[in-house]
């Protein structure tokens, strides 16, 4: 309450201090002196269209007194009587351009306003000699404001005395203002009633003025801005009171309103943080509204002075303004916005049937010649993507503010800064296009792309993500799948069958049938493999010390290729054990002598016993 009588003690010494003091406004006195320029020039026109109005009035007149003196049968008259009729007829064209030119400059060139106590009394729109329209207009607002503070006023000495030229408007001895022919040309009114018209303004004004600033009219004022003041802060006092009681209410049933916020199983709001923003929300809308009352109480403040009146005035031009200008604005704006809505529906239902027809072609519902099923889905995102490019760029000109600099500008900058950072993401995107049509790979394939080797578990416009046998998740740019080379295990392993492949090497001293039938049997145990096209060995090189074997076999397991290779190694040693065959790789020792055998102990005899190194002494 105290920061409130404080807020309206200041308003009212403001209002005060407006009365007392003013100040120079040096933009005032530049805006002045140009229109002073303009009405001068203004004043000089009209008075020439004044003077050539006269001269065609007398010529008119000297043409009528040569008329009336002529004969009726004389044959001038008939030729008096045509120079008047087109003269006439010239003449009120003349006058209707000069009346609209007329029209125009003023409406052109407003007079500077005389208002000595506020309001607008009357317009001076000419000098008078040496004093230009402003000039003027200080010495009638100075002789004013000094009738105002005379205490014996009377407003019927006021009165209209001519002069040689002008008419003055006096007080008693002293002359307020002159009338001139020029401003009587302004008005388009006869001088004398000018001058009549504004010493009865004068008049009234004065009156009114000494009203306002009476005693007892500023302690009515007082009065009424202390009620206000009152009634303020009796409105501050009861919002205040209704927040605070809805404050108690929602602690006092916090259970009964506020139960938390979960999504699914996350808690994303408890209880407390609820009230927490409940709580902030009184707080703001509390604030707000009082800040509201203020704004309207403003006005009824400033209109009780009269010298504040203007401030009033301007607070609610600048509150209706606003809506005013919204409005008016929806309103225009309404064609507009009815066709980005005809354009929104139309690229949403035409979206609904590119979702349509892709998901009857992904299904297998709808068949097109030459089209797989797997290309629908992709397909359909990217005519949905043009499709709403293509709505964006139609419906941008029907943009509120589009055609403005600021608009266009920002959206250049933007553009700019799309194209700079999103090279790369584009390039990913037209590469997944590109990828989606050459169709190297299907979701759940087990691929190797460069150095990596996985299942695909997801592919997109922009990246490729593959899960390796050890569950780990690697993403791969589209862009870097399209320039390298990929490796699709799964395609083919159905119908031809994957062929997977190992390599030993084995002595000179083992017959190689004997090694082929051992890499066979090995192959033929090792589960997952097709039995139904058999295995087979390649002899891939003759190295120095050892023969290289390599084991093919078909599977159509590609996902188990691991644990194939696996149990095919595990088979060749056993088999390899058991016909007695060393497995020597890379290399084969000769020197066997004193050496144990490097076949496992279960595959060999109960009495094996290591060689012993053999000497042979020679005597010479």
């Amino acid at each position: 309450m105290k920061v409130v009588f404080t807020l309206y003690l200041s308003i009212l010494l403001v209002n005060i201090a407006l009365s007392c003091n003013a100040q120079t406004d040096t933009g005032k006195i530049s805006r002045d002196s140009l229109t002073n320029t303009q009405l001068v020039l203004t004043t000089r026109l009209l008075r020439q269209n004044d003077s050539l109005q006269k001269a065609d009035d007398a010529q008119k007149q000297a043409l009528e007194q040569q008329l009336a003196l002529s004969n009726d049968n004389d044959s001038r008259k008939k030729e008096l009587q045509q120079k008047l009729a087109a003269f006439e007829q010239a003449d009120s064209l003349k006058k209707v351009a000069a009346r609209l030119r007329i029209n125009q400059l003023k409406a052109t060139h407003a007079g500077l306003p005389v208002a000595p106590f506020g309001d607008t009394l009357f317009y001076v729109y000419n000098k008078l000699g040496p004093l230009q329209p402003s000039d003027r207009v200080q010495h009638i607002n100075r002789k004013l404001a000094t009738l105002a503070d005379d205490p014996f006023f009377s407003p019927d000495s006021i009165r209209p005395i001519p002069n040689e030229n002008n008419i003055d408007v006096a007080y008693n001895e002293l002359v307020l203002l002159s009338v001139t022919d020029d401003d009587a040309l302004w008005l388009d009114q006869d001088k004398a009633q000018v001058a009549k018209n504004y010493a009865d303004i004068i008049g009234k004004a004065i009156l009114r003025e000494k009203k306002d600033n009476s005693l007892q009219s500023i302690l009515v004022r007082i009065g009424w801005l202390l009620l206000i003041i009152v009634v303020f802060s009796a409105i501050v006092y009861g919002i205040n009171r209704l927040f605070k009681r809805l404050r108690k209410k929602i602690v006092r049933e916090k259970d009964r309103y506020f139960k938390g916020v979960k999504v699914k199983e996350y808690a994303l709001l408890n209880q407390q943080k609820q009230i927490g923003i409940v709580f902030n929300a009184l707080r703001i809308a509390r604030i707000i509204f009082i800040l509201f009352i203020f704004y309207i109480t403003l006005p009824f403040v400033f209109s009780i002075f009269p010298w504040t009146k203007g401030i009033a005035d301007k607070l609610i031009d600048w509150t209706l303004s606003p809506v005013k200008s919204i409005f008016l604005g929806f309103v225009h704006y309404l064609p507009k916005l009815l066709t980005i809505l005809v354009i929104y529906f139309i690229t949403r239902y035409l979206v609904k049937l590119v979702n349509y027809l892709a998901e009857e072609i992904a299904g297998g519902n709808l068949t097109i010649k030459g089209f797989y099923s797997d290309w629908a889905r992709p397909t359909g995102s990217g005519i949905k993507f043009l499709l709403y490019a293509f709505m964006f760029v139609v419906i941008f000109p029907y943009l509120p503010g589009s055609d403005s600099k600021i608009f266009q500008g920002v959206s250049v900058f933007l553009g700019i800064l799309f194209s700079l950072g999103s090279s790369s993401a584009i390039s990913n995107v037209i590469a997944g296009f590109v990828i989606t049509y050459m169709r190297p790979f299907k979701i759940g394939d087990r691929v190797k792309i460069g150095e990596i080797t996985g299942d695909v578990i997801e592919k997109n416009l922009l990246v490729t993500r593959l899960r390796t046998i050890k569950n780990e998740e690697i993403t791969v740019p589209n862009a870097s799948i399209l320039s390298g080379h990929t490796i699709n295990f799964t395609t083919s392993s159905k119908d031809l069958g994957l062929i997977l492949h190992t390599t030993v090497t084995i002595g000179y001293d083992v017959p190689w049938k004997q090694v082929h039938e051992q890499l066979i049997n090995a192959a033929l145990a090792t589960e997952g493999v097709m039995k139904e096209k058999p295995p087979f060995v390649l002899q891939t090189s003759l190295d120095d010390f050892s023969v290289a074997y390599e084991i093919n076999m078909y599977t159509d397991h590609s996902h188990k290729m691991a644990l194939i290779y696996s149990d095919l190694h595990k088979n060749i040693q056993d088999c390899f054990n058991a016909a007695g065959i060393e497995i020597m790789s890379p290399h084969f020792i000769a020197h066997r002598d004193g050496n144990a055998t490097t076949i496992p102990a279960n595959y060999l005899p109960e009495n094996y016993k290591a060689p012993v190194f053999n000497v042979k002494l020679e005597k010479e």
